[in-house]
């Protein structure tokens, strides 16, 4: 079981000094998607970072400004380009001249019509400096190293604060839950290998853009490894029995879970048979897609 952390205290708008070199304030967006709220870090003070500023909400806008009134905005960090992270960037640098750094959209994904996963897509985002492949930025007492994790998004960046060897996790990962994968933009491989990247660093907190802070970093990362390969081995022992199509599986799958669920559930369970495809223990009638027929190899 995957120890969720979701005790939160906050009032929208108000700054919370979370640690000696981080405070928060919370946007008013809860959702499905977003817990309680987007949770826009600001880091060091006198000259700072902010990190995921969040959804184009004017009064967000204003408690961030107001949150750090007399001092710089020197750096503005996203770590990815879903619609409660970035929109506010553009505002944010209009107002204090900061510089925009995150890594580029990478992948065009078109509204299918299909179910909702996740917040949405700013396709219109675009850093002034690009952290694809890493680097550091820094500022008075504070340093920030740009991690590489796609999977959640192709472009998902984590940002280790190194005084304090805390990271930042965007959605890569949440205390509150379970992180989404949806292709195309979503990598399930991709994911897995960037959650091994962030458990070796071993760092001693990670601060979600939703939801409080994770203590018990190792375990926590050990159990959402272990929930991801139990639900492909649940997978793999579904094929057991035979040829499926997603859709024929996930209401076994997901026998216990509302069955309003089940549309974004095979979202997820796509996300596993393109892993399982690629790494040779799955066959697919042709592509890997929603409706294709699966077997096992072998």
């Amino acid at each position: 079981m995957i120890p969720y952390v979701r005790d939160i205290k906050f009032e929208y708008g108000a700054v919370d000094q979370v640690s000696p070199l981080i405070r928060r304030v919370v946007a008013n967006n809860p959702g499905p998607f977003t817990y309680v709220g987007t949770g826009t870090y600001i880091i060091g003070r006198g000259e700072v970072a902010v990190i995921d500023p969040g959804p184009d909400i004017e009064e967000h806008l204003e408690a961030i400004l107001k949150a750090v009134e007399g001092e710089r905005v020197t750096h503005i960090m996203i770590t990815h380009h879903h619609i409660d992270h970035s929109p506010l960037a553009a505002p944010l640098k209009a107002r204090t001249g900061a510089t925009i750094y995150g890594c580029a959209v990478t992948k065009v994904v078109e509204d299918d019509g299909g179910v909702k996963t996740e917040a949405g897509y700013d396709m219109g985002f675009k850093p002034d400096v690009s952290l694809c492949d890493g680097g550091e930025v820094s500022g008075p007492g504070w340093t920030l190293e740009s991690i590489p994790t796609p999977g959640h998004t192709s472009n998902h960046i984590c940002f280790a604060l190194k005084e304090e060897n805390a990271l930042f996790t965007g959605d890569h990962i949440m205390g509150w839950s379970t992180t989404v994968i949806t292709p195309p933009d979503g990598d399930m491989s991709d994911y897995m290998d960037s959650l091994d990247r962030i458990r070796v660093r071993e760092f001693d907190t990670l601060w979600p853009t939703h939801g409080p802070p994770v203590r018990e970093v190792t375990p926590f990362i050990d159990a959402y490894i272990a929930h991801r390969r139990e639900r492909e081995a649940q997978i793999e022992q579904a094929l057991a029995a035979g040829p499926s199509r997603i859709r024929d599986m996930v209401p076994v799958l997901y026998a216990a879970v509302d069955p309003r669920l089940h549309p974004a559930a095979a979202r997820s369970v796509l996300g596993h048979m393109i892993d399982l495809v690629r790494r040779g223990r799955v066959l697919a009638d042709g592509a890997p897609g929603p409706d294709s027929e699966y077997r096992l190899a072998g």
